[in-house]
Parts: C-alpha cells; sequence; structure tokens
C-alpha cells in the first residue's frame, strides 16, 4: 500500500494545499496531512482547531483516502510512524523547488522516504504568508481559502 505524507504548518490550509491534496489522493492509496507543531514558534491558529476545518473540507471534497494529524516531531519521523512509503511536497516555482530538493536529500538520507513533488497548480501565486498579510490588512482572502479554513481565520482576525 502506497501512503504519502503531507506536512506542513499548513497556517492557514489553503487552495493550493488542498490542489496538492487532491492530486495526491489519486496518486495513494492514503495520504496523510500531518500539521507539525515547531515548539519554537507562536502558532497562529490553534492546531486542532485547524486540524478540524480541514477534516470539513475534505469530508465535503469527499478525500475520504485522506486523514489529518498532528504531530510533534521531525516530519520524516512522524511520516516512519504512520507507515507512509512517500512525502509529499507542493511547489509553487522554482525557488520552492530548489529548498524542497535540499530537504528532500536529507530526508532521504536520514528516513530513507522519497519526495514527490506536486505543483500547487492554479493558486502557485498564494502562500500562507501572503494570505495571512491580506488578512491583517482587511482585504478578501475567499478565492485562496477553502469556505471552512475562512470561517476559522476570520474568527481571529
Amino acid at each position: 500500500m502506497n501512503i504519502g505524507f503531507y506536512a506542513g504548518s499548513f497556517s492557514p490550509f489553503t487552495n493550493g494545499h488542498l490542489h496538492v491534496v487532491k492530486e495526491a489522493s489519486k496518486l495513494f492509496d492514503n495520504v496523510i496531512i500531518g500539521i507539525g507543531i515547531n515548539l519554537r514558534k507562536t502558532p497562529r491558529y490553534e492546531d486542532r482547531l485547524m486540524k478540524e476545518a480541514i477534516e470539513k473540507v475534505l469530508k465535503r471534497e469527499e478525500l475520504n483516502n485522506v486523514e489529518v494529524i498532528i504531530y510533534k516531531n521531525l516530519s520524516v519521523d512522524a511520516a516512519l510512524e504512520k507507515n507512509a512509503t512517500f512525502l509529499i511536497r507542493g511547489i509553487r516555482n522554482t525557488m520552492d523547488y530548489e529548498y524542497e530538493e535540499k530537504m528532500a536529500l536529507i530526508n532521504e538520507e536520514i528516513s530513507g522516504l522519497d519526495t514527490i513533488y506536486i505543483r500547487a497548480g492554479e493558486f502557485g501565486n498564494v502562500s500562507s504568508t501572503l494570505v495571512e498579510e491580506l488578512l491583517e490588512y482587511g482585504r478578501d482572502v475567499s478565492k485562496f481559502l477553502p469556505l471552512e479554513i475562512l470561517e476559522l481565520v476570520k474568527n481571529y482576525h
């Protein structure tokens, strides 16, 4: 069974992330979205609430082979604990590719897991950081976020 592990902070989970998950769900028997908790950073959103919002998106999209977990260890260790066979990374541009390729080489060395890249598609110009900045200035971000995520982030801004 092929299991893909898609790690990130997902702060917030954007339509670009959703695009990657949809494509990954076609390639893998199961996909695990891993919300990584960086203990050195203060999260923008409560991890449990983001997990629940992402699960609502998955249910609406009928992505029945995708689950969401929260983890606090290395992404590769969380992936191995879930018996993942590949790491999944979304890429938007060449800068993303160069960064992700460096990480993929290290991840493969320490875990044996290869990384598959999936383009963010039409949302390749959107990052969580950009969405956050637009939110801070009161701009409409509804085209960048799934409805369930939009409802969550509006409670924080």
